[in-house]
């Protein structure tokens, strides 16, 4: 049995729809959400948090790195559920993209260097990404400076004084923006000898 091509040959071709794949392609930055894998990430920096504390800037501070509003009507102590501190993940990361998107502007970027500038602009504010604040960020940004852009994503103070852990961060931030490596640098391995380093 052969194919009756016959049957083919009389149907109107259709155009074949393909989606574009930001890990392949740069893409404006409003076609862009946050990615999964940025999300973890972000969770394995702030960690989950149910108990309202201070971060290293004093900030009261619960979930995944929220600052504390008085609009959440929470203090220092208070405890929250997993399903609230997920709330203001989703809720944080939405305002961070729109930060992102304001900062971009017709920059088209991939996946993990939206993802790096989400988390720059979840970390340190969006108030802190203007010109006024970091104007050689904005300065590579216009340029469309790749390189550039990577060699601004470094910030290590918090508070007025140097956080190690803000240092760490800058990296994994690096490694996401210019090379799609979500691994956290610090992560600890063990050796033959059950010996843990970091």
């Amino acid at each position: 049995m052969g194919l009756n091509t016959a049957a083919v040959d009389n149907q109107t071709p259709t155009k074949a729809v393909r989606m574009l794949d930001a890990s392949q392609v740069r893409m404006d930055a409003e076609k862009l959400k946050v990615s999964d894998t940025m999300k973890e990430a972000l969770a394995e920096e702030e960690g989950v948090r149910l108990t309202v504390y201070r971060d290293v800037a004093g900030y009261p501070t619960v979930g995944v790195g929220h600052l504390v509003t008085p609009e959440d009507g929470l203090s220092v102590g208070d405890r929250i559920t997993y399903e609230d501190a997920l709330d203001f993940l989703d809720s944080d990361l939405e305002k961070a993209e729109e930060g992102v998107r304001r900062l971009a502007r017709d920059l088209p970027l991939y996946q993990h260097e939206f993802d790096a500038l989400v988390d720059l602009v979840y970390n340190v504010g969006e108030g802190n990404v203007t010109p006024d604040k970091s104007p050689k960020l904005n300065d590579a940004i216009m340029v469309r400076d790749y390189d550039g852009i990577a060699d601004e994503l470094q910030y290590h103070h918090a508070g007025g004084e140097e956080a190690r852990g803000l240092v760490f961060r800058s990296e994994r931030r690096q490694s996401i923006f210019m090379d799609a490596s979500y691994d956290d640098p610090r992560a600890a391995t063990v050796d033959s000898y059950g010996q843990v380093s970091t």
